[in-house]
């Protein structure tokens, strides 16, 4: 029977990985909730990324949900680092334990939004035809999700087949015996370079800019940590919230020009057999801050490169000149050593860049290549892209993308001014992918949730944000970044990677624990940088 009229709910979330999953699960408890999700299935980023070696480098007990303890106490993980398919299987016992599905309309992307500013109330609009209209809206739409893919010609020309690593089929692909060009060195990349090549006839990986990576060190999770874990959770939830990414690294005090030479190396060595994904960019305290530092940590990190890719040649095309860490670091199981393999060529895309595709593969300025597949780990229109990808249209009539057109522009990460009772989870200029997601993710849900109930028991009608909280907050994202090295490489933290896109650095990085304090303390100070309206006073009968 056809409806009159907008579909009714208070909260309506984009987006059904993590964060978007605990969103449904903590706002349902008082709120008629919605969830739209463009996938067939939960898991977010751990959905569309199924390609080979996807892995998470963020060990799996901490890298969790932490909401519920009876969750954390009968779930396993096969592994210390674990893999897509053990994530993407989390995801769905969550979905299906806490019953969220029924609140998740899948395979329905939102298209376009727009506030009414009458009723204060979000208009929110999918292809397949939802009109639903809600007070408050959470865009739990993801950091690394809109997919960017070059826009070389003649891709229609190519005989075999091409596709993004977000498009990786379910049932997986056999290379065996396949010509690939895999391109891209990023995350995806690295990971991805072993597996195929000992699949493929002949790889083909074209980097322009070579990573930092080291390795993972996985391996199955041993029964005694994960009891010692399972045992000490809440303690270690709340350690992990008081770190600077959310993950309990060891931290060292000491810098580099505390140690000699000796020293420095012992203390290199250690960290980079530590089994830790992250912990030779902490493995002392100034190598994200001293460029001097940094560069002998890098230097180590190239001399492991020279020591396993036996090509002088390959090794060093694969040696880094930015400072480590300044991009998302690596972490990988045999990337270098891949290199060694008779079947393995490594391209270099920065001298000689792609410039098209050809009826049988690519075409370089300098030469051309046949293949049977071409796989794109090209990355994402990062940070900002999925919420760019939706129109979306706040009462005085601007979009996002317009507000947008010089870089993104957020209060704390979590509100735009012009846009009234959006939330964004990892937003931009949030800690983001600098913080362990899940459990960030968790706490900012818990943050906007209480505001929202806050607010309703008060009798607010609207909150927004103005011009000048998000100019305040974009000098905090500013003079953080300004005291680090990641200012020194064009990466997706600083939108660089996707040609004519505009903005500064996009990630807070700060350290999660000064982040929070930031967004607690404007609750606390009568919503510092924010403007509530109340609901309209009713008429006496």
């Amino acid at each position: 029977m056809a409806q009159d009229g907008p579909e009714q709910f208070d909260v309506v979330v984009i987006g059904a990985g993590f964060s978007g999953l605990y969103a449904i699960h903590r706002l349902r408890q008082q709120h008629s909730v919605v969830c739209f999700e463009t996938g067939d299935g939960v898991g977010g980023t751990w959905y569309w990324n199924r390609y080979p070696g996807a892995r998470v480098d963020i060990i799996s007990v901490e890298y969790s949900y932490g909401f519920d303890e009876a969750l954390q106490q009968e779930w396993r993980w096969p592994e210390y680092f674990s893999a897509q398919p053990a994530l993407e299987d989390y995801a769905n016992h969550v979905a299906d334990r806490f019953d969220l599905r029924k609140h998740i309309r899948f395979s329905n992307p939102v298209t376009r939004m727009r506030f009414d500013g009458k009723t204060n109330r979000w208009h929110v609009h999918t292809a397949n035809g939802d009109h639903v209209e809600a007070r408050w809206v959470i865009a739990a739409t993801g950091a690394l999700h809109a997919p960017n893919e070059p826009a070389w010609p003649g891709r229609e020309l190519f005989k075999g087949q091409v596709l993004h690593t977000t498009q990786w089929p379910r049932e997986g692909m056999d290379l065996t015996g396949k010509r690939v060009a895999l391109i891209g060195t990023g995350s995806t990349g690295v990971q991805a370079t072993p597996i195929i090549a000992e699949q493929a006839a002949h790889l083909h990986l074209f980097q322009r800019t070579p990573a930092y990576s080291m390795p993972s060190g996985n391996r199955p999770l041993d029964p005694e940590f994960e009891a010692e874990w399972k045992a000490n959770y809440a303690e270690r939830r709340q350690q992990m919230l008081h770190t600077w990414g959310v993950s309990l690294i060891d931290y060292p005090t000491y810098c580099v020009a505390d140690c000699t030479p000796e020293q420095q190396n012992e203390i290199l060595e250690a960290a980079w057999h530590s089994k830790n994904a992250f912990q030779l960019m902490v493995a002392f305290a100034d190598v994200m801050v001293n460029p001097a530092a940094n560069a002998v940590v890098a230097e180590f990190a190239r001399n492991k490169i020279r020591s396993i890719v036996k090509d002088p040649k390959t090794a060093e095309l694969l040696c880094p000149t930015y400072p480590i860490g300044a991009k998302r670091l690596g972490n990988d199981k045999g990337y270098y050593e891949s290199f060694n393999r008779d079947n393995v060529t490594l391209v270099d895309a920065k001298s000689a860049p792609i410039v098209a595709f050809t009826e049988k593969g690519l075409r370089t300025t300098d030469a051309e290549y046949e293949f049977d597949v071409i796989i794109l780990a090209t990355g994402f229109d990062a940070v900002t892209g999925a919420m760019s990808r939706i129109a979306i249209e706040g009462p005085d009539g601007q979009t996002v993308t317009e507000k947008w057109s010089e870089g993104p522009t957020t209060y704390l990460g979590a509100m735009i001014a012009g846009f009234p009772n959006l939330f964004m989870i990892h937003g931009p200029l949030t800690p983001g992918a600098q913080a362990q997601m899940i459990t960030a993710g968790e706490w900012q849900v818990n943050w906007t949730a209480d505001i929202i109930e806050d607010l309703e028991s008060r009798g607010v009608a609207r909150i927004e944000t103005t011009p000048e909280a998000e100019q305040w907050w974009a000098q905090q994202v500013n003079a953080a970044a300004a005291m680090t090295v990641h200012n020194l490489a064009d990466s997706w933290y600083n939108a660089k990677n996707i040609e004519g896109k505009k903005g500064g650095f996009m990630i807070y990085v700060g350290g999660f624990p000064e982040y929070t304090r930031a967004c607690t303390e404007a609750v606390a100070g009568g919503y510092r940088g924010f403007v509530l309206t109340p609901e309209p006073a009713t008429a006496p009968a």
